[in-house]
């Protein structure tokens, strides 16, 4: 195939062969690796020239680079985390990992092997990282291509690993000892009102926590449990944890934030209730939790379209109430465009000093990266008439925070007689 670029986007003809067809994913995969190194070569030149700017400046040094990440997060429209993480590796692959970058600008190797390749040496020095970098990724002297383009990301990382070892045993074996420093307990929502709830262990611990859950689950089949194996895990889980094991007939204690309208409260709506930190959920769902534990309930006024009423403060910091209003409102997420961190701080849009007030209008619900990135030097904010946010970076590229969802019942839909006599009337209506 020697289609461009462009041609290849247009999409393959119509009546293509299956051989062809899969040429065709093939090149298009070829390009996706191009591009990825493209831009992370462009990550890397927008964080020079932004550090060469805030230096001119009379930043301090410490400071030079803020930002970057969440420009490169938002250009590419992923969280701030990701941002960075991003830039990270294109600064490794432009300045350490030339062979590995190379696969890349060839079309042979992705993002999400390099980052392997990456994660893997990150504990080695710069001499070391770029020996494993020409042994496993430098071509043949006659230009073919090495076999970490066909592995799996499990054989690219033990691959990676025994190299790795072979240079530096200390580094990794000290890398290892201190990887428990990050061991944590997250919880992200899954559909149909579920959640994904896991845990970073050390080996020994996540095998043992493992282990102990699968023997509960034999020891119940054996005795003739109807759950599958997966539900008992997951029921043992949930008891040993919250110690609500042989407690049968008593309600669990616990405390969630939901919020819903009156009407959906006392069963005369179906309007979506909203539970802080998971999301939307049916109001059945959310009636039925209520009625079957004991829950703190915090009491949220609303206006007469279901919106929270707005408060506002004369001080800087915004007064607790005040701050929980906002966390609330914003559904307990980051209103940068594409980060769903959690909140942890409640700043000024427009910045206080600058006259910006501590009011509803005027605040958002930033995570530590973004609320950080914003006071770089060339941020500004500003705060829409609609409840939306208009960022605007450093390099004059704008970017809207679309306003949080306003809680208030969407039009019923049309049954099906009333959907085709709204045809009949559109279609009389053009033909008139």
């Amino acid at each position: 195939m020697n289609e461009t670029v462009d041609q290849l986007l247009t999409g393959p003809p119509v009546g293509a062969s299956e051989s062809e067809l899969v040429d065709w994913i093939t090149r298009l995969e070829e390009v996706k690796c191009v591009a990825e190194a493209v831009q992370a070569q462009a990550a890397v030149r927008l964080e020079d020239a932004v550090r060469t700017r805030q230096a001119e400046a009379g930043i301090p040094a410490r400071k030079l680079g803020e930002g970057v990440a969440s420009q490169v997060a938002l250009a590419r429209r992923v969280s701030p985390v990701k941002g960075a993480s991003f830039l990270g590796l294109a600064k490794v692959l432009v300045a350490e990992m030339p062979h590995t970058y190379a696969l890349m600008k060839t079309g042979l190797f992705s993002q999400w092997q390099a980052s392997i390749l990456a994660r893997e040496t990150a504990c080695l020095s710069v001499e070391d990282r770029r020996v494993i970098d020409y042994q496993l990724c430098a071509l043949s002297e006659d230009g073919q291509a090495p076999k970490v383009v066909a592995m799996g990301p499990r054989q690219l990382e033990n691959a990676a690993k025994k190299l790795a070892i072979t240079l530096d045993q200390e580094s990794v074996v000290a890398r290892a000892s201190n990887a428990d420093r990050d061991r944590r307990v997250s919880v992200r929502p899954a559909p149909d009102t579920m959640t994904w709830l896991g845990a970073l262990l050390p080996v020994k611990d996540g095998v043992a926590v493992y282990a102990a859950l699968d023997q509960a689950a034999k020891a119940a089949q054996a005795a003739g449990d109807e759950r599958t194996r997966g539900q008992v895990m997951a029921d043992t889980l949930v008891a040993r944890v919250t110690g609500r094991a042989g407690t049968e007939g008593m309600k669990p204690r616990i405390e969630v934030k939901i919020v819903m309208t009156a009407d959906t409260l006392t069963n005369n709506a179906d309007q979506p209730a909203m539970i802080e930190g998971y999301g939307p959920v049916p109001a059945t769902w959310a009636r039925e939790a209520l009625n079957d534990a004991e829950v703190f309930v915090r009491r949220l006024f609303t206006d007469h379209a279901g919106q929270l009423v707005a408060m506002e403060s004369r001080s800087r910091k915004a007064p607790d109430g005040l701050a929980e209003f906002i966390t609330t409102r914003d559904g307990g997420t980051c209103r940068t465009n594409g980060c769903d961190a959690p909140i942890r701080n409640v700043d000024h849009v427009e910045r206080h000093a600058d006259g910006g007030t501590t009011s509803a209008e005027n605040l958002q619900g930033l995570c530590e990266r973004c609320n950080q990135a914003k006071e770089a030097l060339g941020w500004q904010a500003r705060p829409g008439p609609d409840g939306s946010i208009i960022t605007i970076t450093p390099t004059g590229h704008t970017y809207t925070s679309p306003p949080p969802e306003a809680w208030q019942p969407d039009p019923p839909p049309l049954s099906r007689a009333e959907f085709t006599l709204r045809d009949v009337l559109l279609d009389h209506d053009l033909a008139a």
